[in-house]
């Protein structure tokens, strides 16, 4: 099965397609969308758009695994986030592809085996689950990853495909 993790954002959006097939994990694809700040919100919108919409015309995924989002301090970022992770959804459904949400201590949990590990653990652990040399870079793009594997093991996403 093929998923893409998405890890959401306006400045950057963590991008990581896995291929999950009989146990084993390998990576297809991995990156970021990235824009400036200088430039105008709805244009930074667009981008993030047209280049989520590039990226599941050229891989054909099953399922999207996406962040849920909370934020509890900065109100105006999580307005932004939000309403990138908006355009993101749009391009999955736009591509019949199905979306699941994850919780940080959901991922945490699935990737490491404890739902309080850090970052830093998290990392290195989807780093030796896809067999990976080293980290991806920027670390959305290695949360994104995360996001994925964390779908893969889903007792609710392999259900899903079975029906």
């Amino acid at each position: 099965m093929l998923i893409l993790g998405i890890d959401p954002g306006y400045a950057i959006v963590g991008y990581g397609a896995v291929d999950y097939t009989y146990g084993r994990f390998s990576p297809v694809r991995f990156g970021a969308i990235t824009t400036s700040a200088g430039m105008e919100f709805s244009a930074r919108l667009e981008m993030i758009y047209q280049d989520m919409t590039a990226l599941l015309d050229r891989t054909p995924v099953r399922a999207l695994s996406i962040e849920k989002l909370f934020f509890t301090n900065n109100k105006t970022t999580a307005i932004e986030v939000a309403e990138a992770r908006g355009v993101i959804l749009l391009s999955a459904r736009q591509h019949n592809v199905p979306v699941f949400e994850y919780t940080p201590m959901q991922v945490k949990q699935s990737v490491v085996g404890y739902g309080k590990a850090e970052k830093h653990q998290v990392m290195e652990m989807t780093r030796q689950l896809l067999g990976l040399s080293e980290v991806p870079r920027p670390d959305d793009t290695a949360d994104a990853l995360a996001l994925a594997i964390c779908h893969a093991h889903s007792a609710n996403s392999l259900l899903t495909y079975l029906k």
